[in-house]
Parts: C-alpha cells; structure tokens; sequence
C-alpha cells in the first residue's frame, strides 16, 4: 500500500523537484506528458508542459508522479490556472511513495464509463448516523453466543457489568433521541465516552488504531463548535468531570451500540463512591465487545428489517483509474453515506469495444460540499479483463513483470 509522505520529508522533495528539474509525469487518454517545476515550491505550483495537453481544466485534479532516486511518488493536485504551456496548482497536502503493486492512477478515459451495484446489505434507519467519513464497522459476527435470544443476553449484560461497576444502563434510540452531551458525542463519533476517573481529565489520546474514544480534544471541539469561548475550555472540561465527581460517580464509561453506521443506543456504566477498581481499557473492550454482540442480536431477530434497501445498478462518475483500482463519485446523499469501508461492489465498466465486470472494495472515502468519493481496490477481476484494461488505461502492452506486480511476486 503506498505510504503518505507529509510535511518536512515532501517539502524537501518538492524542493528536490524544481532544483534538480525532475520530470514529472502526467498520463492522460492513454498518452504520456512531461512536465517541469518552473518557480520554487510555496502555496502554489507552476509546472511547464513539454507539449499541449488537450481537455485540462481550471479545477480538475490531476494525478502526477516523479522518479525521485529510483523511488516512484505520486501526488495529486487541483489546476487553479491554465495560461499557455504552463500549469498552476495548488500544492499537494501529501506525497506518496512504496507505490509497489498499486499502478499509477490516471484519469479516466472519456469513452470508459462506470455501473456500479452494492452487493452487501444496505439500511436506511431512523437513528443517528456517524458523522465521520472513515467510520469502519466490524461485519464478522462474535461466535459462541446465542444471538437469537436477546433477552438472555440482556441477563447475560446484567451480570457481566456487575464484576466490575456499580450501575449499568442500556438505551435504544427507538423512542428517544440524544440529549446529553455524552449522548450527543458518541451518537456524531460511533466513539465511547470514557472518564477513567473522575479526579482527572478525558484521555489524552486515544490508544486504539481504528479510533474509538472521545478524546479531551474531541469533546473541546464539540463544545467550541456549540458555541463555547475557546479561551474557556479548560474550565468546561473541568466543570463537566467535577459535576460527575459531585453525584459520586468516579469512573464513567459510555460505549455506543453500532450498525451499519448508524448508533443504534448505548450501553452505560459507571462506578459509585469508590466501590469498584476504576475502569480500564479492558473494561472498555468487553463493553465494546458486548455491544457488537448486542447489534449482532438486533438483527438476527429482525429489528432492522423494515430499514432494509434493496440493491439495484447505479451509476457513478469514474474519476480516475489504475491496473488496481479506481476512484468513483456520487453526490452526497442517504445512499452515499450507505457506502461504508471495506463495503464491496460489482462494478461493470463499459467501453466501445469491450465490457469488464468486476468486484471492488472501498478502501478510502471523503467528501466535499456536492459529491462523496470512493477510492476502490480490484478484488476479483479476471486475467484477460485484467489484460485489457491494463493496456486500454497505460496505452501498452501488459509484459509478465506487470502481471507480476499484479500477482503479489514482486
């Protein structure tokens, strides 16, 4: 998987490409441009076209890569002007190198257009959805549970949490909605609210790689963003802890029931005047574990049936393409926000004289103000579509080094 390269290292390797005039490589329409730096790197890049470019417009994003010691980088960048032979872009927020099996991406070629079908189950509920772009949901149930009886395992709950905390408390948001702030943040983050003691502070920072605890940070920018003088967060935060301290609370965990990125409710413990050890990142981890058992249950037992979407073909609009996947936009919407990490589709690209079907998964997304994005890896695609489009994307033939690349040998 290529690796982002930020700031001071991609700062001197843009440097690097102006004073040593590496060439830059733009491919486009099954053709190969070269391009200079023409002016140091600051907030804006002026490349020189070698020769025209036909199509380019103010506002496209453009893929371009560069040799840097052998090293292939690739970055991407928005054309702000257009003024004969030379090129200006704003500057990358990153470069990206290890390429290693994922080819160069380029813009999608005019003739090749995109359908798409969502080949897992797709919901739309009446409950919060996570705000966040990255969210990443976990699809592989938890074995050695009865998941039919929910109400057993509601017992099952009720004697867990009672090794380790006080009180306990489960909520669905099927006839309430949020209306604390740890409801509120978990419900816009999918993250837990988690005070390891109440004679200290939130987190600092939050341990897990897939991120999944409201940091200090994260629950200043709820309250600045609500309005708060940002010269008066640390006294809020204080404030908030010590009004739990006052009601005797002194460890609090709030752990969010997930589906489908959606919170479907919550599971909340908290310990009393000391009665219990304060909680820790294993306490966290078996909530979180029962609240996935919980989600799993719901649907086993059809609670999100009626929410239940059929999937039919759409289109999308194919941004750019390599030999190992694509990117696709969609405008924002509830079914965009239905297209989570790791979700897999089929995709039939469709081309003048030849039609590839395939199978993609998301590996990326992000959004703008109109249109959400898909960055989609190859996962099944077989080897003479994999051949053509090889050949009809870079405009040469497929060697065996490239089925190689493709294969994992090298």
């Amino acid at each position: 998987m290529a690796t982002p390269i930020k700031r001071i290292e991609k700062d001197f390797r843009l440097k690097t490409l102006y004073d040593d005039q590496l060439p830059v490589i733009y491919l486009k329409d099954r053709a190969q441009y070269t391009l200079t730096l023409e002016k140091p790197p600051k907030e804006e890049l002026v490349f020189r076209a070698f020769e025209p470019i036909e199509g380019l417009k103010v506002r496209d994003k453009i893929n371009l890569m560069f040799d840097f010691h052998g090293q292939m980088l690739t970055f991407t960048v928005e054309i702000l002007s257009i003024r004969e032979d030379y090129i200006t872009t704003d500057e990358p927020e990153c470069l990206y190198k290890d390429l290693g099996r994922s080819f160069a991406r380029v813009a999608a070629p005019p003739d090749l257009h995109a359908e798409f079908m969502y080949l897992g189950e797709r919901y739309s509920l009446a409950y919060p959805k996570i705000a966040e772009d990255q969210f990443e949901e976990d699809e592989n149930p938890i074995k050695g549970m009865n998941l039919n009886d929910f109400n057993g395992l509601m017992t099952q709950l009720g004697v867990l949490v009672k090794d380790f905390s006080s009180e306990y408390k489960l909520v669905i948001f099927k006839d309430v909605k949020p209306s604390t702030t740890e409801e509120y943040l978990l419900a816009e983050t999918g993250r837990a609210f988690y005070i390891p003691s109440t004679l200290k502070s939130f987190p600092k920072v939050d341990p897990y790689p897939k991120k999944q605890i409201i940091t200090e940070d994260t629950f200043k920018h709820y309250k600045e963003s609500a309005g708060e003088d940002p010269e008066n967060l640390d006294t809020i935060c204080a404030q908030f802890i010590k009004e739990k301290l006052d009601q005797g609370i002194t460890s609090d965990l709030w752990v969010p029931i997930i589906f489908k990125g959606y919170v479907i409710g919550y599971i909340h413990v908290w310990i009393i005047q000391d009665e219990k050890p304060l909680f820790d990142y294993g306490v966290v981890d078996t909530i979180f574990q029962f609240a996935k058992i919980l989600s799993d249950s719901l649907k086993v037992n059809g609670f999100f049936e009626a929410g239940r979407l059929e999937n039919e073909p759409f289109k999308g609009r194919l941004i750019d393409i390599s030999a190992s996947g694509l990117l696709f936009g969609y405008p924002n919407s509830e079914f965009s926000e239905s297209l989570l990490l790791k979700s897999t589709l089929s995709v039939k690209l469709m081309d003048p004289r030849r039609n590839v079907n395939a199978t993609i998964k998301i590996v990326r997304s992000y959004r703008d103000n109109l249109q959400s994005y898909f960055g989609c890896d190859f996962v099944d695609v077989v080897p003479e579509d994999i051949r053509f489009l090889f050949e009809f994307i870079y405009g040469r033939a497929f060697t065996d080094r490239d089925a190689a690349f493709l294969a994992g040998e090298v």
